[in-house]
């Protein structure tokens, strides 16, 4: 019967009713020659309605009745269909899920009969079943059609919700497990010789190991062999090895019926590069001398399944106490370190918010703690030495190592997310872990887990709902016992004893876990709103704090911190509420001395970690911080009390550059690590400059009012030197400076020389006062005549010195000045008298250049500190800053008069500006820049970790590691930082050799 034209029939509205997107096609395909009896049979349409995707369900039924062999066949199965509902809802319910089954049925048209069966054994089929069903196959190509009529039956319990998602990841392990015994009983058949020559075990690893194997997955395995009786061992394993190769080849290779899965032995001893197969006292003498961490948390998950199971027992026993081992090794620390680290990186970037294995809440980040706490814990509590994820999440539940809230959400969450997986491998049988962006595909996942309503947006709730769950428990999944077992609040539930708390302390790299412990019981416990914030903190915090170089001064400083703000009402407050501040706290606290010594002097400084309206850590324009500082001299009662004002406004200061530096280089969970390592040299030079000038400028006007209330008798300007005027000072840099004054009108001279210099006297001693704020020093020793001239000179003074006496080291020297505070005018007219030094309008005479090799290889021998490695001092070593700076300095004072670009204090400017005016490559450079920027950063690194100026690397561990953290190398990487450093200074020594000792040449 035909609809009237512009009506919709009956039918057409009833499929859009039961979940068809399109119905007109689907009305085609009903009235097919096969299905046109049924059309408008209620029981189908309903059954059609009820799959994942009704579109496809009637499309595959339409391809399998075509099919059948015959009338009868076609008849029988229609019969079957409409009659017995089971049969009804697995074969729709697959039909509907995954195009894959619907081809395999199509080319095997008998197989829906493997569905008929609903017998109590065929709910939950094991090992036993899966070989009975592989039985049969005596080949490749029949064993992959065995195989994919085991796997409908899996795939048609789960779509139907027969079987939950770990029993069928378990049944898809088993269906595994037969396969490689019947992959291996054929490869035995072809080389009965082989087989008799030796004794295989295939060891299964990863999820088929741990009983969750996914639909589609590669299956891990190792392979363990012996010589039969009589045999030569190497003839016995080099068959064993021609069996292992066939055995893999069976399953992966891809035939007229495709492939079954890869079987990838990696997992192996040696990896790739190591034998396929080993002898058992073979693999213990590797494990108990070379294996990593990591490979005894996959050895967590061995278990024998084909070949010769009485050596894989073997084995497994013998390998069991060496993984429970692991948590005792010298190394345990950073590898665990190392392997918390999600590997991200490899992920291309548009793929990382649609992974649900490696992306952030992920399974690994579910599987990866589990497992670790199994290796902290397992040592003592055999209960929780199980390779299922799930089931070693209960045990650990219920022995109190893991909160049971915790443990249940986890749970939930674990199950939806394993869940998706399934259903996007189902569809297509290929491996993936991408949730897929095409909307037809996110609907019939969303209906395939009973999400009917709106699936593609409750598909996008849920998932982030449940990554979001994993993402916050991963880390409190390790601390928030902890804290129960120091508190001790809740009643009636397991709690870790104080030896498992330990353990597990010492496994997260706390050095001095009893500390830790009380300081976590100091924090936590008690019935107070403050503790009760304190426990939701901590356990975040705590991992944060464990990620970096010294967890245990982390903890401590956490402590000092909330022991002097505990009581004010915005502290816990802006942790707890403002996503960024806690942890760019914990990065602060755990990265060294400095900055949590200028926090702990003024802990109010922590709201500049915050993100809201505290100011944040973007570094503050000297304008700004000159007005700030000078208000504050304003206000003051007295010079002393006005420096004292300034001095706490750089300390301040000093806090938000430091902690800039430390986020930036460390990065976050939502921000990645600053990759331009010049932009953070730039960044603190520029704004540890700034702040100098800016206390310059207050501690002058603070004398000046002090001394002399009706005005200074005359003119006074401070010149920036070295570093200071180049705007590159570092956290433990002086201040060099030159002072100049200019008697004003009708003074005497001589009246003028001493006010000037008491100025400078009162600057220099009120800046030095001990006190909680960090003393300014000023260094005035680039003047004419060094230490033996006086301190301040008249303007006048200076012309005539430099017009008479300037030597070689005084016109470099002077490359970097720059008026930094005073008089604005008299600096200017500095710098007009200064100009034709610095930049001579003829350049250098050749004997000026040798004076200054001269002057640069004296340098390197007389002021290197005894005992230093020379390839590793970052100022004088070779390639150091002193190595480029010297280069660029020459090139300014050969060529400043000619190329305005270098007419500048900063040395990457003069670096660049070379460069443009063709002075050097664009290759050296790049090489020059980079070493000066990697020797700046080790400097300021040095200053961050151990709170006092350095030139080389420490060489205590702790804070040799701290200094690597900050240049971006993780745990166990600090040999790797020494060499780069050396490759980096090497390569600027070589450019340095060619463009500052062979200039002349040039």
């Amino acid at each position: 019967m035909t609809a009237a034209p512009g009506r919709r029939s009956s039918t057409f509205t009833r499929l859009l009713r039961h979940g068809f997107t399109d119905a007109s096609a689907a009305e085609r395909l009903l009235d097919t020659p096969e299905l046109v009896a049924l059309r408008d049979d209620p029981v189908l349409l309903e059954a059609l309605g009820a799959t994942a995707d009704p579109d496809l369900a009637l499309l595959g039924l339409v391809r399998l009745l075509e099919a059948q062999q015959s009338p009868g066949a076609r008849r029988e199965l229609l019969d079957t269909l409409i009659s017995a509902k089971p049969l009804r809802d697995r074969l729709l319910g697959v039909l509907g899920a995954s195009t894959a089954l619907a081809d395999h049925l199509t080319r095997h048209p008998d197989d829906w009969q493997a569905l008929v069966m609903y017998e109590a054994y065929d709910l939950h089929p094991g090992v036993e079943e899966f070989e009975a069903g592989l039985a049969e196959a005596t080949d490749p190509v029949s064993l992959r059609v065995a195989y994919r009529r085991c796997l409908l039956s899996i795939a048609a319990r789960d779509v139907c919700g027969t079987t939950g998602v770990a029993e069928s990841a378990a049944e898809l392990a088993d269906l595994a497990t037969a396969t490689l015994r019947a992959a291996l009983g054929i490869a035995e058949a072809a080389a009965p010789e082989d087989a008799a020559l030796c004794r295989l075990a295939v060891i299964a690893m990863g999820k088929c190991g741990g009983h969750e194997l996914n639909y589609v997955s590669d299956v891990d395995v190792i392979f363990v062999g012996e010589a039969t009786e009589g045999t030569d061992e190497t003839k016995a394993v080099r068959a064993a090895t021609r069996l292992a190769s066939h055995m893999m080849r069976i399953c992966s290779e891809t035939t007229v019926e495709g492939s079954i899965w890869p079987v990838d032995a990696n997992l192996r001893p040696e990896g790739r590069n190591g034998p396929l197969v080993r002898t058992l006292s073979s693999h213990l003498a590797y494990y108990q001398r070379w294996a990593k961490t990591w490979e005894f948390q996959a050895l967590l998950k061995a278990r024998p399944v084909a070949g010769d199971l009485d050596l894989g027992a073997e084995y497994v026993a013998a390998v069991q106490p060496l993984v429970w081992k692991a948590a005792e090794r010298e190394n345990f620390v950073s590898d665990v370190q190392k392997m918390r680290r999600r590997v991200v990186e490899n992920i291309p970037v548009a793929e990382v918010d649609r992974q649900l294995k490696l992306g952030p809440g992920g399974l690994r980040d579910v599987e990866f703690a589990v497992q670790l706490l199994q290796l902290v814990h397992g040592r003592a509590d055999t209960s929780l030495r199980s390779g299922t994820t799930l089931d070693a999440l209960e045990a650990l539940a219920s022995g109190g190592y893991v909160g049971r809230s915790d443990a249940a959400q986890l749970d939930e969450a674990y199950r939806f997310l394993r869940s998706m997986e399934h259903r996007i491998q189902l569809f297509r049988l290929r491996r993936t872990h991408l949730v897929p962006e095409d909307e037809a595909e996110l609907r019939r996942i969303g209906r395939s887990l009973g999400l009917r309503k709106d699936p593609v947006a409750d598909l996008h709730r849920e998932w982030r709902r449940h990554a979001g769950v994993v993402r916050r428990l991963h880390e409190k999944l390790f601390y928030r016992p902890l804290l129960d077992a120091v508190a001790q609040l809740a009643t009636g539930e397991a709690r870790l004893s104080t030896e498992a708390a330990r353990e597990r302390m010492v496994a997260l790299g706390y050095a001095d876990p009893a500390s830790a412990l009380r300081h976590l019981e100091a924090l936590a416990s008690g019935v107070t709103r403050k503790a009760a914030i304190q426990r939701t903190l901590l356990p975040v915090l705590l991992g944060w704090f464990a990620d970096s170089a010294d967890p245990d001064a982390g903890l401590l400083n956490f402590r000092k911190v909330s022991d002097a703000l505990g009581k004010t009402p915005w502290y816990l407050r802006l942790l707890r509420d403002e996503g960024a501040a806690a942890q760019n706290l914990a990065r602060v606290l755990s990265a060294g001395r400095l900055a949590p010594d200028l926090l702990m002097r003024a802990p109010e400084a922590v709201a500049l970690l915050g993100d809201g309206d505290g100011g944040g850590l973007e570094p503050r324009p000297r304008a700004h911080l000159e007005q700030e500082i000078l208000a504050a001299v304003r206000r003051a009662d007295g010079g002393a009390q006005a420096v004292t004002a300034a001095r706490g406004v750089r300390r301040r200061e000093l806090f938000r550059t430091a902690a800039a530096d430390i986020v930036g280089s460390y990065g976050t969970e939502e921000q990645p690590a600053e990759a331009d390592q010049g932009a953070l040299v730039d960044r603190v030079g520029g704004a540890v400059s700034d702040l100098t000038a800016a206390t310059l400028a207050g501690t002058l006007r603070a004398v000046v009012r002090d001394g002399w209330k009706d005005g200074l008798p005359t003119r006074f300007a401070i010149i920036g030197m070295g570093r200071f005027g180049g705007h590159e000072l570092g956290y433990g840099s002086d201040a060099d400076v030159l002072f100049v004054h200019e008697p004003c009108d009708g003074v005497d001279e001589r009246e003028a020389s001493q006010a000037a210099n008491k100025v400078v006297s009162e600057m220099r001693r009120l800046l030095q006062i001990p006190s909680a704020d960090p003393p300014l020093l000023i260094d005035a020793d680039l003047r004419p005549e060094g230490k033996s001239g006086p301190m301040v000179r008249t303007l006048k003074s200076y012309e005539a010195y430099y017009r008479r006496w300037a030597l070689t080291w005084e016109s470099h020297a002077l490359l970097r000045a720059e008026p930094v505070a005073g008089d604005e005018e008299l600096g200017r007219r500095f710098v007009e008298l200064i100009d034709p030094l610095r930049y001579p309008a003829d350049g250098l005479a050749d004997e000026a250049v040798r004076e200054i090799r001269r002057l640069k290889a004296r340098m390197e021998s007389e002021r290197l500190p005894r005992g230093a490695d020379p390839k590793l001092h970052a100022k004088l070593g070779p390639g150091g800053l002193s190595d480029v700076e010297w280069t660029v300095q020459l090139m300014q004072l050969r060529h400043g008069a000619a190329e305005p670009g270098l007419r500048t204090t900063r040395t990457r400017e003069a670096l660049a500006a070379a460069r443009e005016a063709g002075l050097m490559t664009d290759e050296d450079a790049a090489i020059l820049d980079e070493a000066w920027v990697l020797a700046t950063r080790v400097r300021n690194a040095v200053m961050l970790v151990r709170g006092r100026a350095g030139d080389t690397f420490p060489t205590e561990p702790r804070d040799l590691a701290a200094v690597g953290r900050y240049l971006g190398y993780g745990p166990g990487h600090a040999g790797d930082m020494l060499d780069a450093y050396r490759r980096t200074a090497r390569r600027a020594r070589g450019v340095v050799e060619e463009l500052f000792y062979g200039i002349a040449e040039r």
